[in-house]
């Protein structure tokens, strides 16, 4: 079994604690998460793990023939091959492997029978050939190409030179050749920083599947729960384990917290109390005693300290403008890329106060249709019109680098952390802007950094909680939660579901999907588009319904005909039977969905009518039709009402999605009888 081991390993930098008897052990078959806050040491202790930093102190115990291999969190850079070929370079150790096989066969028809030597070569060649095939290497091409497509590339990239990738897909190529190595135990750290949804759902099938042992960091809670079973947090240099999954932990620490955060207040009142005493008695010489009694019981004292990132804070985005009924109007949206086609014909209707999740595969053109709604890219096709009084904030990773690092550096050199929010903030914010830093992982003097030589994650941060700070009611984000870890993501999601106004967002973090959206806006390949009526989660349900569905349609005896896995002699071991009534029970959840979802359009479009009829009635009373500026308001407002065309398309559909489920189960229940 292979495993590595830690045993009272202490590391300690420029006279601060890293590790202090650290204990670890991964065995085949671990899945742990390492947890701590920002700067709190994880990094580090992953490079100790890999051998790549040595300990002060302590045992480091890796098993014998045991393989381990180490992805960072950035900084690796590709050259000179091609995708296909770099990813190759995964198996070099079993291509010599190979060869050396070749070799032994060679030596075989050399030697007699009864000759010693043959044993040792035969056993070797056996050794090799067990190696080879527990690593996929005689199906190379199959597994590249698995692995490769996985991760978010296309087979038109393989033949592309590792060069011409971003640094975030440079990562997904360190991180294919990991998962390609198969090796005995995988140190990954924050390995779904650069992965979209569908990456880091197929990296999740990855690991499940995975018979070695990996230690990850990741700041996608969704991604945690799914992928680990035991959690270690890294608390001023103690290392200390908790069974089971991430969200298991956030609940037993949160008991933690609560009394920890108790013996904290007493003892602070306590060291208020001595030092009081101190100050007023430090002088008289009858008190002398005492007052060094309470110095020594002072310096003694075993200081409580809260970890950062399980502190309780939270900010309160300003409050945005008053804006009319509709937010924002897209009519026949298209936007091309020379001959690629990203978007067409998308038509939609924001309301006040929505909050709309973009969702899709890479490429399917979220970050560009966020960036028209923006007005960032004008050259597109159709019209964005934004509703009365509305005022838009916009946030992406390119603006990230302009707002925070190029255009304040060359307006003030000498910008730091706290003047460039100080510069942008409202003044009654003023006062908690420290906090505020703080919920962004900018804590004690990082915030007197200079703009300048912050790094591309910390400039990102301080841009989004800059733009933040902005009284908009109409924010546009995209991928707002991308360097924030577990602590930052659930302030800004607290601050975001607090917020009265419209939100527009991307994210691939599955865990904030779910909780900020109430819509969601689905773009796929072919350059279509669905809105659904309900969050990200509901949008899931209702797709895996009707998936469901229609594999049940097909064990009915309609099309389409039912898949291998889903016969009665397939692994799962299901009865033809009981997968049906299964299909059934979710065909009738889909029924039930659609049904809400009808409803509270029709209740829309009445909503509609109603304020059209209120704004016509308006438009004929005397003191309005005179008054130009009042007339061309109630037009505005009248123009921005009409929308029942779009809603009556969308009952359409969903009245068609509802025939069609319910015809699937009139059959199902005929056959039955």
């Amino acid at each position: 079994m292979a495993f590595i081991q830690f045993t009272g390993v202490s590391l300690a930098f420029a006279g601060r604690d890293i590790l202090i008897d650290a204990d670890i052990k991964l065995k085949t078959g671990s899945r742990a998460a390492l947890c701590g806050a920002n700067g709190s040491g994880k990094s580090t202790l992953m490079k100790v793990m890999a051998g790549i930093i040595a300990c002060d102190s302590g045992e480091r115990a890796l098993g014998k023939g045991a393989t381990i291999a180490y992805l960072p969190q950035s900084g690796l850079v590709h050259r000179g091959k091609t995708l296909w070929d770099e990813a190759k370079t995964a198996f070099a150790g079993f291509v010599m492997m190979e060869k050396r096989r070749v070799v032994i066969e060679k030596q075989l028809e050399s030697v007699k029978m009864d000759d010693g030597k043959t044993q040792s070569l035969l056993a070797e060649a056996e050794n090799i050939n067990e190696i080879l095939e527990n690593s996929g290497f005689w199906h190379l091409d199959k597994r590249i190409t698995l692995v490769l497509r996985g991760l978010g590339f296309a087979e038109s990239d393989f033949p592309r030179l590792t060069e011409e990738f971003s640094g975030g897909r440079q990562m997904r190529i360190a991180l294919a050749k990991i998962l390609l190595q198969n090796p005995d135990i995988m140190l990954l750290d924050e390995p779904t920083n650069y992965l979209d949804i569908e990456g880091r759902a197929w990296l999740e099938q990855w690991l499940r599947k995975f018979s070695g042992a990996f230690l990850l960091v990741s700041h996608d809670r969704y991604f945690l729960d799914s992928s680990v079973n035991e959690i270690y947090e890294l608390f001023q240099g103690r290392l200390r384990r908790y069974p089971g999954t991430y969200s298991d932990y956030e609940k037993r620490r949160a008991v933690e917290i609560e009394s920890l955060t108790a013996a904290y207040k007493r003892q602070q009142e306590e060291i208020a109390r001595s030092e009081d005493l101190i100050r007023r008695f430090r002088y008289k010489p009858r008190k002398a005693a005492m007052v060094q009694e309470r110095i020594k019981k002072l310096e003694k004292m075993e200081r409580i300290e809260i970890p950062e990132n399980l502190k309780k804070i939270s900010i309160k985005l300003p409050e945005p403008p008053h804006s009319g009924r509709i937010a924002l109007k897209l009519e026949g949206i298209g936007r091309s890329y020379g001959e690629n086609r990203v978007l067409s014909g998308l038509d939609l209707c924001i309301e006040a106060g929505e909050r709309l999740l973009v969702a899709g595969a890479n490429g399917a053109g979220k970050s560009t249709l966020l960036r028209i709604i923006a007005g960032a890219d004008r050259r597109h096709e159709g019209a964005v019109s934004y509703g009365a009084g509305v005022v838009s904030a916009y946030f992406s990773q390119e603006a990230a680098e302009t707002l925070s690092g190029a255009a304040i550096g060359e307006t003030n050199g000498g910008a730091t952390v706290l003047s460039c929010l100080e510069e942008a903030a409202p003044t009654t914010i003023l006062p908690r802007l420290r906090d505020m830093l703080g919920a962004f992982l900018f804590r004690g003097d990082d915030v007197f950094k200079k703009i300048s030589v912050l790094s591309g994650g910390e400039k990102s941060r301080l841009a989004l909680l800059r733009l933040l700070l902005r009284p908009a009611n109409l924010l546009i984000l995209d991928e707002p939660a991308n360097h924030l870890d577990l602590y930052a993501k659930d302030i800004l999601l607290d601050a975001l579901l607090a917020y009265t106004g419209t939100i527009v967002f991307v994210s691939h973090d599955r865990a904030f999907m779910e909780a900020l959206s109430r819509k969601t806006l689905v773009l796929s390949a072919g350059r279509k588009h669905r809105l659904h009526y309900g969050g990200y989660a509901d949008y899931i349900e209702s797709a895996e319904a009707l998936k469901a569905s229609a594999e049940g349609a097909g064990a009915d005896g309609r099309n389409p005909p039912p898949s291998e896995a889903d016969s009665p002699s397939s692994a799962r071991g299901v009865s033809g039977a009981q997968s049906a009534r299964e299909a059934a029970k979710k065909r009738d959840a889909s029924i039930r969905r659609l049904e809400r979802a009808e409803a509270a359009l029709l209740e829309r479009m009445d909503a509609i009518e109603t304020e059209k009829r209120t704004l016509e009635n308006r438009l004929s009373m005397t003191e309005v039709y005179k008054s130009g500026e009042r007339a061309r308001d109630v037009k505005t407002r009248l123009a921005a009402a009409a929308d029942l065309d779009g809603c009556l398309r969308e009952w359409e559909r969903l009245s068609g999605e509802m025939e069609t489920l319910k015809g699937w189960r009139a059959a199902h229940d005929l056959t039955c009888q």
